[in-house]
């Protein structure tokens, strides 16, 4: 079988073509033709002084890659598969204190202490406090009148932010904070927003010093909430501050810019395919935050880095060589997804890969994000069943992130 044509310089991970769409015909292409392809760069574009990468596109691939650290690793290159060109290599290196850029056995033990807070009774303590917000959210959107309001921030980025608040007891008068820092980390590519990599890495830097203050005032004066778990002893397994504050940082990213993606793509898609909208309205299917999941797959890649020659899918890898793996194609994959381009919330099953495709990196949070996705539309459907599309959404420059900035609606 020929290899698929692309355009000269095509890269999956260039800014301006992620601001514009998630390229499903290239990835179509790619999963039939040719599942893993050596993806060229010029120079130092996505800031590891390399040649390229390899670009994983089936859904077996991408979870084989996922399952074994021992050949694919986190920590090497760090999870981002592009930075940019100015950044400095101390600055990569620098991430990999974050859980999402570290491998076993480290990271099995630091994941080990985190999961304390996640746990299914961790959850359901938080439920019906969550759903209280939930409703609330949307009440206040819809008071907005009859005119048009931002879905983003009037709706689809306070759940995630008030559940993180609740989970590790930030005061939500401060989740404004914490979603402003979340923005300036991973917005670095968006002109818009015209943040530079130093401001990045200063929000950063203030999230980590927020969470550090935090810890050290728990473990001087304990509370009945997850940061005391976690942080109460460090010598009988607990988080050190440093670490503790690392991971309030993946949860700022992890935690809130995802699900609020998750929310915002899923309500477009909702009203793009209303049949969709009067049937979830109607039954309520539990399967529906899986699906929007997978069809809004907020993280449309991470990487890996081989730690030894391997092969993949009948291509030679070699130790040093940069794997992507996009779970943007592997959740559109025709050998796993029946009609996988159409969107069904009773989907079932939905071995989807938008909270990773298994192992040591799955999603800590996916019980919470499962949980928040379904509040926040049985919110909607309940308050505002008529909502309609004012606008297209405006979408997030970025290399691997499927973000929308903007998303106008009327509450009907």
């Amino acid at each position: 079988m020929h290899c698929p044509a692309l355009p000269d310089g095509f890269d999956f991970t260039d800014p301006d073509l992620l601001q514009r769409h998630v390229p499903l015909p290239e990835f179509a292409a790619l999963r039939q033709a040719e599942p893993v392809r050596w993806i060229p760069q010029s120079g130092n574009v996505a800031g590891f002084q390399d040649e390229g990468y390899w670009a994983v596109t089936r859904h077996a691939d991408v979870k084989y890659v996922s399952t074994h650290p021992e050949l694919f690793s986190s920590y090497l290159n760090t999870a981002i598969i592009r930075f940019n060109e100015r950044i400095e290599r101390s600055s990569i290196d620098a991430q990999r204190f974050i859980l999402l850029n570290m491998d076993p056995p480290e990271h099995t033990r630091v994941r080990q202490i985190v999961q304390r807070g996640f746990t299914p009774r961790a959850i359901r303590g938080l439920e019906e406090r969550l759903r209280a917000r939930a409703v609330d959210i949307v009440e206040r959107a819809r008071e907005q009148g009859g005119g048009s309001f931002d879905f983003v921030t009037s709706v689809a980025s306070e759940l995630p932010l008030q559940a993180i608040a609740e989970l590790i007891g930030i005061p939500q008068d401060d989740r404004a904070k914490i979603f402003e820092w979340s923005n300036k980390m991973i917005a670095y590519d968006d002109p818009e927003y015209a943040i530079t990599a130093e401001v990045g890495q200063q929000s950063a830097a203030e999230v980590i010093a927020y969470a550090m203050n935090m810890a050290a005032e728990r473990k001087q004066c304990p509370a009945q909430d997850i940061v005391s778990t976690l942080v109460a002893a460090e010598n009988e397994g607990n988080l050190n501050s440093d670490e503790f504050g690392f991971f309030v940082l993946m949860l700022a990213v992890a935690g809130n810019e995802t699900t609020r993606n998750a929310t915002t793509h899923g309500m477009h898609a909702f009203l793009t395919h209303p049949e969709q909208w009067e049937l979830y309205k109607r039954e309520r299917p539990d399967t529906a935050a899986e699906e929007v999941v997978r069809w809004a797959t907020p993280v449309v890649a991470f990487q890996r880095t081989a730690t030894q020659d391997t092969e993949l899918g009948g291509k030679p890898i070699r130790k040093g060589d940069r794997v992507g793996i996009f779970y943007a194609s592997a959740n559109r994959d025709p050998e796993v997804f029946e009609n996988p381009d159409s969107f069904d919330v009773t989907r079932d099953p939905n071995p989807h890969l938008g909270f990773g495709g298994g192992g040591p990196h799955f999603c800590l949070g996916k019980s919470l994000a499962v949980l928040e996705i379904n509040l926040i539309f049985n919110a909607i459907a309940d308050a505002m069943p008529g909502m309609t599309l004012v606008g297209d959404p405006r979408r997030l420059r970025s290399a691997w992130i499927n973000g929308v900035k903007e998303l106008r609606v009327s509450a009907g």
